[in-house]
């Protein structure tokens, strides 16, 4: 039986959307492509929490059906940064050229050394809950009873405003 998961892309390195591409279709290997599959718009969005002049990022958020666990599906996304390029960095939140998270997986609530789900930071952050309240604004997410468009409605976030970069990609 498919899972419905929430995944965010996004990338600071080279060519940004060349890297979300890579990443949305070897993601959308890993599941039926016959599956229902949902892609937001790519935003640009400023650096946030990262080392002082780190670039802008391009972020968009994909939703898949899924059959197989969340540490699976962890391990499977970690090795798709890697044939990326990702490099393991010393310095927290480094410029890379592709990050995968997971940020919903179905009901299921985890909280572990190695993969949270949802995200504990997922409504929080604008560069992810615009993109996410495109494809999903009536998800609510386990263990919470505010839709994502509510989310959206009263985040309080000093982020910038999002730039629209592409919304077929």
């Amino acid at each position: 039986m498919a899972t419905r998961v929430g995944i965010a892309l996004g990338s600071n390195l080279g060519n940004r959307l060349t890297h979300l591409r890579t990443a949305r279709d070897l993601v959308r290997k890993l599941v039926d492509p016959e599956s229902l599959y949902l892609q937001s718009p790519i935003y640009q969005s400023e650096p946030v929490f990262c080392p002082n002049d780190s670039p802008d990022f391009f972020n968009a958020v994909i939703e898949i059906d899924y059959i197989g666990t969340p540490h699976q599906l962890l391990s499977q996304t970690q090795g798709i940064e890697f044939h990326m390029g990702r490099e393991p960095s010393p310095v927290e939140n480094a410029p890379r050229v592709i990050d995968i998270d997971i940020l919903y997986f179905g009901d299921e609530r985890l909280d572990g050394d190695i993969l949270t789900v949802p995200h504990p930071r997922l409504i929080e952050r604008l560069f992810v809950i615009q993109p996410l309240n495109d494809i999903r604004p009536n998800l609510v997410l386990p263990g919470d009873d505010a839709t994502i468009s509510e989310h959206m409605r009263y985040l309080d976030s000093d982020e910038r405003p999002l730039t629209l970069v592409q919304s077929v990609w």
